[in-house]
């Protein structure tokens, strides 16, 4: 579970003062998937990093109960310099988890062969965010975050990672932020769109989606 009490973000911009969370009081509850809706620009990333404790609010607090991951997929964190294995390594220590196990379950997951003991400066994109994924389900979280659900490799591939995720799913909370209404039905049971600093909670998604329309438009 994830609460924000009295948040508050705002970032300055060219013209002017930048919005993104006005005096926001909400709670992400426990085992439950919430997908957030908002248009570029509105503040979902940033409040993915807030979620996930790498960006702080201006105001007001942030309390997260459980291991939080850091947004799924997300291959921007590695250091280039060090293998997939060893990068896998650094993040089970981290998180306090068993570095063999997330070792070799991160390798038999990516697929990427010989390039696991390879410079992640060595890898293509592809090969990147397979690695990110792989990393991302051997680590068990109690709060999925992700920015956006992107599709990795074939369709055979993607299918594993659909079916992965969906296993956290069953036992883990989810937080996913779009801008597309079909990966929220897909995914999440609850919705909230944020738009001018206000983020407003929907249990009818099909509610959330008239609303975001309409803002949006």
């Amino acid at each position: 579970m994830i609460e924000l009490r009295n948040v508050t973000k705002a970032y300055k911009t060219p013209n002017g003062l930048k919005v993104v969370l006005d005096d926001i009081t909400c709670t992400f509850g426990e085992r439950e998937s919430v997908g957030v809706l908002g248009k570029n620009g509105a503040g979902k990333s940033t409040l993915l990093r807030m979620l996930g404790g790498a960006e702080l609010p201006d105001a007001g607090e942030v309390l997260r109960h459980g291991r939080v991951s850091w947004p799924i997929g997300f291959s921007g964190g590695f250091a280039p310099s060090l293998t997939g294995a060893e990068n896998c390594r650094f993040a089970a220590r981290i998180y306090d988890a068993d570095v063999d196990e997330v070792v070799e379950k991160t390798r038999a997951f990516a697929e990427i062969g010989d390039y696991f003991d390879m410079p992640v400066r060595t890898y293509s994109s592809g090969m990147k965010a397979r690695l990110a994924f792989g990393l991302s389900m051997a680590i068990d979280f109690d709060i999925y975050l992700v920015d956006e659900v992107t599709a990795v490799g074939d369709k055979r591939f993607q299918k594993k990672c659909r079916d992965a995720f969906r296993a956290r799913e069953a036992r883990s909370s989810v937080i996913i932020v779009s801008h597309q209404m079909k990966t929220i039905r897909e995914y999440c049971t609850r919705c909230a769109v944020l738009w001018g600093g206000k983020l407003n909670f929907y249990d009818d998604l099909d509610e959330a989606q008239r609303i975001y329309e309409k803002v949006a438009a």
